[in-house]
């Protein structure tokens, strides 16, 4: 259900483009990302940073597309998104002690540091590749190819990423607990893509925490 919420605007821009046209799919795609980013306010009363610059995105790329009549605004949307992901990604490796993925996995496996570190650069790569075949879609195909990759096409490469992430981190676990860690490293994944943008934010988050914790150490020292 929570990934269908996290498609809500996705489904919409692919239903209305089948009925109708890129524009009118692009306007669809708007209301509905803001409706999105209300309910979510609504039901937390809080949104983060990065949730609303990637709400932005679509506003202000969207718009673009639908005042200038060009579609090309549009289309850059899921690359400028997934290479914004991949620089949080890495900026977690600089900021605070440990890469976001661990931040948001680490309650599910265990895994040692170079694991973790392996497992980020895996991400990093995938937004970054994931973003680069948008583009090549975008622009070597037509817009009706392109919008049934930026549904189906992008959402099979999370599957198969998600499959060849399980198998690399079935190496650290054991036998006994392989599968019940599978089946939560997969629940993970999806919300981790779905919230990345959310997530991102617990990279100031996590950041400030532990430099409280490190001076509330360094008080109890003195």
């Amino acid at each position: 259900m929570k990934l269908l919420f996290d498609l809500f605007p996705v489904i919409l821009f692919f239903i209305a483009f089948k009925m109708y046209d890129i524009y009118v799919a692009t306007a669809v795609a708007i209301v509905a990302s803001i409706a999105q980013v209300a309910f979510v306010y609504a039901k937390n009363r809080t949104i983060e940073k990065m949730h609303l610059i990637t709400l932005a995105l679509i506003v202000i790329l969207g718009g673009a597309t639908l005042i200038f009549q060009d579609e090309a605004f549009i289309k850059w949307k899921p690359s400028v998104v997934n290479w914004g992901f991949a620089l949080v990604f890495a900026a977690s490796h600089f900021i605070g002690k440990k890469p976001i993925i661990q931040r948001m996995m680490d309650q599910a496996i265990t895994l040692p540091a170079h694991a973790w570190t392996r497992l980020s650069q895996m991400w990093i790569a995938f937004f970054i590749f994931s973003g680069v075949a948008n583009i090549y879609v975008a622009y070597q195909f037509d817009t009706d190819t392109w919008v049934n990759f930026k549904l189906f096409g992008l959402m099979g490469l999370t599957f198969v990423f998600i499959v060849l992430q399980g198998f690399y981190i079935a190496r650290y676990v054991k036998q006994d607990e392989q599968e019940e860690t599978e089946a939560k490293v997969f629940d993970r994944s999806m919300e981790t893509l779905g919230d990345a943008e959310m997530d991102s934010g617990a990279i100031h988050q996590q950041t400030r925490t532990e430099q409280t914790d490190d001076q509330a150490n360094r008080s109890e020292k003195g």
